[in-house]
């Protein structure tokens, strides 16, 4: 077999440079480095040129190899670049979560302030409407209250919207009778919707169910308070339905009805029904919204019925309470607020130390025919005492220096075996809720509804068998 030769290329030396060989002047190594480096590239474009021929059919290895190395220092730099945007977004991200938790720190904080004040215009404000007045005055009186409830209602949306979207708010679920809750807003929405020529129903029930009473309440009183304002005229409805899944809460009106289209829009955030008119209370159009996301949290469906033209019907529904999670007897149907005096006589004992708040509630009390003891302290109070008291009305934060309002209760309780208590507070939270509910007390939060005070007083002395043997 015949051997062949192969010629090396034009400019393709056997053996590469010898640096030794590189001769001593600067100017004739630069030239011959240069010329090595030319040879170097003439033969590198060579051996490309023969893997490019010889390869792949149809392709090209070494384009194809050269593309890969472009691509993969692009995939690089745009990972770096990802990597840098993702760092940027966990600091912006961390910074807004920051941020958020500050400001609901913040409403939370300026809320109590707010609330205090608050708390005693609305107690000083009912007492002036139990009192005989000229009509222009109980016009203006009138005004005022509803002034409040318009700047409660605000400050109570912007501080439940931002609890519930920073997740700082948790539910303190409980076993109730569900009268508890419907017989207080039945009496307290009746007397607003005969306001406006409305007729309102209630039919009472003795289901017990568990939820977080406060949370289920905010609920039900922005149901009704969208009837209520949206019906122009006919009569609103509150009552359940008792479903397998547990008890349907229901709120109905005669009112104008929602659009299919609307249903969905207006539980949205700053989203009103309508036009409301002139009078109606003023809202941020949360109250919807704030619904929504306790129904969430509750794990409560929600549901709207209507059809424009035949009124709404808005619906929630709570699971049933076990028998071993009742803590409380269902007992019989709330009957409507006695007429008269109910309290008339009652020594209530009020603990507070901010003095405007003290000077309200022995307003209102008194107004109510109660003899009131306020004191700005535990050793006040149990110096002003000279009878037994009906029941204590104690705020949960006395102040620096002094007990909370729960132990200052369990001090009275050794003392007064019995004694009703009900906590004050503008404390939201639930593990708080929690306590006051083991301690056995009863839990108002701030600003005090009037009518909620007055019924849960009639309710807790008239549970007590020693009181209605005396009568």
């Amino acid at each position: 077999m015949a051997c062949t030769s192969t010629k090396p290329s034009p400019g393709w030396p056997l053996a590469p440079l010898d640096p030794t060989t590189l001769p001593e002047a600067p100017a004739a190594r630069a030239a011959l480095l240069a010329e090595e480096n030319a040879r170097l590239r003439r033969i590198c474009a060579a051996l490309i040129e023969r893997v490019e021929s010889s390869g792949v059919p149809g392709g090209a290895p070494y384009a194809a190899f050269e593309h890969s190395v472009l691509l993969a220092e692009q995939v690089r730099e745009r990972t770096e670049t990802l990597q840098r945007t993702l760092g940027e977004l966990h600091r912006a991200k961390a910074e807004a979560e920051a941020a958020n938790l500050s400001k609901t720190k913040f409403l939370a904080a300026v809320s109590h302030d707010l609330l205090q004040p608050l708390n005693a215009a609305r107690l000083f404000a009912s007492a002036l409407e139990e009192q005989p007045l000229p009509p222009g005055s109980r016009r203006l009186v009138g005004n005022i209250g509803r002034s409040l409830k318009d700047v409660e209602s605000l400050i109570g949306s912007l501080v439940d919207i931002s609890r519930l979207d920073a997740g700082v708010l948790r539910p303190d679920v409980a076993s109730f009778p569900a009268e508890e809750l419907l017989g207080v807003l039945a009496e307290e929405y009746r007397q607003l919707a005969a306001s406006r020529g409305l007729e309102l129903r209630y039919v009472p029930t003795r289901a017990v169910i568990a939820s977080d009473l406060a949370l289920l309440a905010r609920v039900v009183r922005n149901f009704l308070s969208n009837v209520v304002r949206y019906t122009r005229q006919g009569r609103i409805l509150l009552g359940c339905r008792r479903r397998p899944e547990g008890l349907e809460i229901l709120v109905g009106d005669t009112g104008p009805g929602i659009a299919p289209a609307q249903q969905r829009l207006i539980f949205e955030e700053f989203r009103r029904l309508g036009a409301a008119e002139e009078g109606d209370d003023r809202g941020l159009g949360l109250g919807l919204a704030i619904v929504e996301r306790i129904g969430g949290m509750l794990g409560h469906p929600l549901g709207l019925v209507s059809r424009p033209g035949h009124g709404a019907l808005f619906s929630v529904t709570v699971p049933y309470a076990t028998a071993s999670r009742s803590a409380r007897s269902a007992g019989p149907p709330r009957e409507p607020l006695p007429s008269g005096q109910p309290l008339a006589g009652e020594v209530i004992w009020v603990l507070d130390n901010d003095a405007a708040i003290r000077e309200g509630m022995e307003a209102l009390l008194g107004g109510w025919g109660c003899r009131v003891v306020a004191a700005n302290s535990p050793a006040e109070l149990l110096g002003r005492i000279k009878a037994p008291g009906a029941a204590l009305l104690v705020d949960f934060h006395l102040g620096e220096g002094q007990p909370d309002g729960l132990e200052v209760a369990a001090r009275l309780r050794e003392r007064h075996p019995g004694l009703p208590v009900v906590v004050i507070t503008a404390n939201h939270d639930a593990a708080l809720k929690a306590r006051i509910r083991q301690a056995g007390y009863d839990c108002l939060l701030k600003p005090v509804k009037p009518l909620r005070l007055r019924l849960l007083l009639t309710s807790l002395l008239g549970r007590q068998p020693e009181r209605r043997l005396a009568r």
